[in-house]
């Protein structure tokens, strides 16, 4: 698995191009540099190791899709970035 981060450094793990949250829930799948809910609505935007909220690329949509189960992780936060963009609903 690969690591990830929201924009306050809270660790998110990739497996494939599906991205779960801390406690192991899917949150979207990866598509370019965009990751989608399994609704197909917009969750954030990956710049670097950080996944952002960009209400300028809110308006995308993806596919919808049936998300799968991930292990929860036990990496620890990393400081906030000043990258442009807001902390992305990572609740699953």
């Amino acid at each position: 698995m690969t690591n990830l981060y929201t924009k306050n450094g809270v660790p998110l793990n990739v497996r494939g191009n599906e991205v779960f949250n801390q406690s192991g829930r899917s949150i979207g799948r990866i598509s370019g540099s965009k990751v989608f809910g399994s609704n197909g609505r917009y969750v954030g935007t990956i710049d670097g190791d950080r996944l952002v909220y960009r209400s300028t690329d809110s308006a995308t949509t993806g596919g919808s899709f049936a998300p799968s189960a991930g292990a929860g992780t036990a990496s620890a936060p990393v400081a906030g970035s000043a990258i442009w963009g807001e902390e992305p609903d990572i609740s699953g």
